[in-house]
């Protein structure tokens, strides 16, 4: 019998989140993500998840009769049915900074995985393995995430503290204040110590630059032999970033975003003469988020490193950006925003997929590990790296209770998407988001 999609289950989740500091302020003490699952008529389930948001919950539930009783081998099809039906919600694109605006594409993403999640598990083969050429490699690199962290009794705000009455250094310090050099090392320590990671990046656009420069110095001084790379979103004016940029020469792998559009220059235009000015390698997850950025971008040498989230691109546009990279002589790697542990098993099978060479994948799994899953065992990082499943499909099940209790906190919080600048308001009164500042510099 021809396996076909019988059930579709949209579920709308929330998760306890950090008081993470970035230029777009503070992250809220949670986030919001869709799940998507999908049942065939032999038993099998399939899943997907992608980022939070009331339009999208409304547009995967609108395309339920798109996806019922279609056989799952005839998935791209479906997919090109949906993406032409709601083309129209991505016309606003993504979205200045980090504010993606989209919608359908991230519909289109939810159900891939949820079809390749089933379709490997009907072919007895990984989902790494159905994408691009196939399986590239066994296991994956990620880096450590390091954040400046706000101090959350400042607001009224029920951030977590101890995860199930547990404690080490790690789960103590993602709930500490941290704004100085040695803080983030203290960071950096931690998660070598617990996950292994041998890569680092920082996230920037918060406090002085020197001082976000010291900070990459001091992690350089104890980490010798790491990739340490800076995102401050674009915030540095083109003058400045040069400026730093060769300060930091010697002590970064790659800066991300170092800057943005500025006076009558497109960021692409800053971040090529960036590049040309200081021999710096460039990443983005800001000027290259679709096919047409991504060339213009290539034809001006502006980026070395595009970040292709498989959440903002597609699973299979993901692998076909490594592609395209490794053609045009780049580097692939992925950006990562707040997730659970569906999408950290996407991440993976993408990256086991990716063609040519690729970086150290982003995840913030580390701020939400501990705290919540939805799967029954999420993949674990050891040595900075994840073994890529062999089990069918995702090789990950969801765990329901788990899945029920975060959509129940989804429903008791009433809330949409993350909303940064709540938070900075109790930190600095009438803060309003600035592209061009750092977020505690006012």
């Amino acid at each position: 019998m021809t396996p076909t999609v019988k059930k579709m289950v949209v579920i709308p989740v929330a998760g306890k989140d950090h008081m993470l500091l970035n230029l777009s302020g503070a992250h809220y003490p949670y986030f919001t993500r869709n799940i998507v699952i999908l049942e065939d008529n032999y038993g099998n389930v399939g899943l997907g998840e992608v980022p939070g948001g009331l339009s999208i919950t409304k547009t995967l539930d609108l395309s339920k009769e798109l996806v019922l009783n279609k056989r799952i081998f005839h998935y791209k099809n479906i997919l090109k049915v949906i993406r032409e039906k709601f083309s129209e919600l991505d016309f606003s694109g993504r979205g200045i900074q980090t504010f993606d605006q989209r919608i359908t594409i991230h519909v289109i993403t939810a159900l891939e995985s949820a079809f390749l999640d089933l379709i490997g598990k009907h072919t007895k083969v990984n989902v790494a393995s159905l994408l691009g050429d196939g399986q590239q490699r066994k296991e994956i690199e990620l880096l450590g995430y390091l954040f400046y962290i706000g101090n959350r009794s400042k607001t009224p705000f029920n951030y977590p503290h101890l995860i199930n009455g547990k404690s080490d250094d790690w789960y103590n310090l993602r709930t500490t204040e941290t704004l100085t050099p040695d803080g983030v090392v203290k960071q950096a320590k931690a998660i070598h110590s617990k996950y292994g990671f041998t890569s680092f990046k920082l996230k920037g656009g918060v406090l002085e630059s020197n001082t976000e420069i010291e900070t990459i110095k001091t992690l350089k001084k104890h980490f010798p032999a790491s990739k340490i790379s800076y995102d401050p979103n674009g915030c540095l004016l083109l003058k400045e970033a040069i400026v730093l940029g060769n300060e930091l020469h010697d002590s970064i792998s790659y800066m991300e975003d170092p800057c943005g559009s500025e006076d009558s220059f497109s960021g692409r235009e800053t971040m090529a003469t960036f590049r040309k000015s200081t021999n710096i390698k460039t990443a983005t997850n800001m000027i290259a988020c679709d096919w047409r950025e991504l060339g213009i971008t290539t034809c001006l040498n502006a980026v070395d490193i595009p970040l292709a989230d498989p959440h903002f691109w597609t699973m299979s546009g993901s692998v076909e950006v490594s592609r395209f990279c490794s053609t045009h002589g780049m580097s692939w790697g992925s950006h990562s925003n707040n997730h659970f542990d569906i999408s950290l098993a996407m991440v993976t099978h993408v990256t086991a997929a990716a063609i040519g060479e690729i970086n150290p994948v982003d995840t913030h799994w580390i701020w939400q590990e501990g705290l919540e899953r939805l799967t029954c065992e999420p993949l674990t990082i050891r040595s900075g790296k994840i073994q890529v499943p062999d089990a069918p499909g995702l090789g990950v099940k969801v765990d329901m209770v788990q899945l029920e209790n975060a959509n129940k906190l989804y429903k008791k919080l009433k809330i949409n998407k993350r909303d940064d600048s709540k938070a900075m308001n109790y930190i600095i009164p009438n803060w309003k988001f600035n592209p061009k500042k750092a977020a505690l510099v006012r």
